[in-house]
């Protein structure tokens, strides 16, 4: 049995996926958006408000990044010896960890996995093809998580990287943010190549510098994600960067999660000296801290050198 806890509109359009396949629990704490949802639920997908009813092995975690510690130390007697895979990217801003290391901090001994990659929840609710990455560092336990929740449409890819596909997903977010800046600034398509570019080295730099492979960053939960979310306005975080660009209001009640990642990052970066100027400066500009002339400025008069 497979349970989904967090419905919103990724865990729900997991739930729809493999629920066409297999039996799965959906559940949510405040179920009256769901109910408002032009998705419709397969008959395999029972829907319930009570946490109490999950009584799966398998739990796919699908809320923010940053409410991920909070829900687990509530939950921790409910969810100890199931095998938990995060649905969501970011760093955890208290303690500079990914989704799975967040799970081991709270459930030492539990195992933990990540479910990352290219994907809109509206096209895995609508069937259609969709590839991501299950990172798992015990590879006997990704192999059965990879064929438990796979479906003729949604092909999983295994890892053993962990760090690698955490900081994949997190930190494409970043840089979805800083390209919908410039695309919104009118800076024009030229200019988010660039940014997109020199963004993935940062990504590369940065992941490799905690202990990840680069190849893993080339992969769906990186390079394949960077591009979704830079290029679509179907992305929060680029819409986000979006509107910033632009100088519209930015929609308050969206969960960002590349905001408070690119803080995170920054002073984890910091911390060790490595250069990430892209990232430094969506932390900079979101939090108000320059303006974005002032932004735009400052990555195109660092010093020149070989890329």
């Amino acid at each position: 049995m497979i349970a989904v806890l967090g419905a919103g509109a990724f865990g729900t359009s997991l739930a729809v996926a493999i629920g066409r396949e297999r039996p799965v629990t959906l559940w949510g704490r405040n179920l009256k958006h769901r109910s408002q949802s032009a998705v419709s639920l397969p008959e395999n997908v029972t829907v319930s408000a009570e946490i109490g009813d999950v009584g799966a092995d398998t739990v796919l975690l699908a809320m923010p990044a940053q409410a991920l510690r909070g829900f687990l130390q509530d939950n921790a007697p409910r969810l100890a010896g199931r095998k938990l895979v995060a649905c969501c990217k970011g760093v955890d801003l208290r303690l500079g960890l990914g989704p799975v290391g967040v799970i081991r901090s709270v459930l030492p001994g539990t195992t933990g996995a990540i479910l990352t990659g290219p994907s809109f929840a509206a096209d895995i609710a609508r069937g259609l093809p969709t590839a991501l990455t299950l990172a798992c560092a015990d590879d006997a336990e990704g192999l059965r998580l990879q064929h438990d929740l796979s479906t003729a449409v949604l092909r999983l890819y295994r890892t053993t990287d962990v760090v690698g596909a955490e900081l994949g997903g997190a930190l494409k977010n970043v840089i979805a943010i800083a390209a919908g800046i410039v695309i919104g600034a009118g800076l024009g398509d030229s200019a988010r190549a660039a940014l997109m570019t020199r963004g993935f080295a940062e990504m590369v730099r940065f992941a490799e510098s905690r202990g990840a492979r680069g190849e893993t960053l080339t992969g769906l939960s990186g390079f394949g994600d960077l591009v979704l979310t830079c290029t679509s306005p179907q992305s929060r975080n680029f819409r986000h960067g979006l509107a910033l660009g632009s100088g519209q209001p930015v929609d308050e009640s969206a969960t960002v999660e590349g905001v408070a990642t690119a803080r995170a990052v920054t002073d984890l970066a910091e911390r060790v000296g490595i250069a990430m100027p892209v990232t430094a400066m969506v932390a900079a500009l979101t939090e108000g801290h320059v303006t974005l002339a002032e932004a735009v400025r400052t990555l195109m008069s660092r010093p020149l050198k070989q890329e």
